[in-house]
């Protein structure tokens, strides 16, 4: 007869995550066992996916708060796109736009609440009005954010991209993307460092999409642990980029499956926190892998009990 003896647990197929606990705003985050999700709040007419949908202040502040609602840990409010394709805005409008929706929310909600901003300008301004952290897709590299991420002692997302936002990048090349993605993301680390950012501040980036082509970005997922290994949370920012897109030609109305397989994947190698457009859905997706790979137990656990 076959063994039908239960196996011992076994050691998981990716090697632990192990950091010390993170606070950014009011939140502590074990990192080690759990995931955060990230919900993105657009306050543009021209954003990449929702296209103008929370543009108005008050639909802007009802879509943050519902996401937290549905689990978010962390909003991530936007007011101007990194896309080469939008136009840009001058730092009195990003300003008018992300300035009361931070306001708000801090108002109705301890979730943690970033800036997606390269302005130094705004995330001054955003940090005031109650952000816990600067979300820089431009990576520290606009004169006068090291010290504006130092001196307020806000949380800092550094990401990797080639070009500054709004500019066209035609055919982004790389002898190795994964390699260099970390390369760029360890001396602008060390820059924040020197400039008296203190390392529990730290959050890295890797760029998916962001100056690089489907076949970089899959690399990037295939290889996340690399980034992983620099010891900062990594964030990745997958929902429903065109890698997925053109991975399964699909629009972007139709993503949502290629995004979360491709989050689940992220998470098993080291993501720690996840942005999405799709809060529910990305919820129960971490929280699955989380179960899958032992850092938290099922919330029931009655079948065939």
């Amino acid at each position: 007869m076959p063994d039908v003896r239960p196996r011992p647990p076994q050691p998981p197929a990716v090697p632990p995550v192990r950091m010390p606990l993170r606070t950014f705003g009011a939140r502590d985050f074990d990192f080690s066992r759990r995931v955060a999700v990230m919900a993105i709040v657009n306050r543009t007419p021209d954003s990449f996916y929702d296209r103008g949908r929370t543009y108005a202040l008050d639909a802007a502040v009802a879509a943050a708060l519902r996401a937290v609602e549905e689990g978010a840990d962390w909003v991530d409010v936007g007011g101007v796109p990194f896309s080469p394709d939008t136009a840009r805005v001058p730092v009195s409008e990003e300003l008018d736009r992300v300035v009361p929706v931070v306001a708000a929310i801090r108002a109705a909600s301890d979730a943690v609440i970033s800036v997606d901003t390269s302005r130094p300008e705004v995330a001054a301004r955003c940090v005031e009005a109650g952000a816990d952290v600067v979300n820089d897709t431009y990576g520290l590299r606009e004169q006068g954010m090291v010290e504006v991420v130092a001196e307020t002692g806000a949380g800092v997302v550094v990401a990797h991209s080639l070009a500054a936002p709004h500019v066209h990048l035609p055919r982004p090349r790389y002898e190795d993307v994964v390699a260099e993605v970390v390369s760029f993301l360890a001396e602008r680390v060390e820059q924040a460092l020197a400039g008296g950012v203190r390392p529990e501040q730290i959050v890295v980036d890797p760029g998916h999409d962001l100056n690089k082509h489907t076949g970089h970005s899959l690399e990037l997922v295939r290889r996340l642990g690399e980034v992983v290994a620099l010891g900062h949370p990594t964030l990745v920012a997958l929902s429903r980029k065109d890698f997925v897109g053109e991975t399964l030609g699909r629009e972007r109305e139709d993503r949502l499956p290629g995004t979360l397989a491709a989050t689940a994947l992220c998470v098993a190698a080291g993501a720690r926190i996840v942005r999405t457009h799709d809060v529910a859905a990305t919820v129960d997706a971490v929280r699955m892998v989380e179960a899958v790979l032992g850092l938290r137990d099922p919330v029931q656990a009655r079948h065939n009990r």
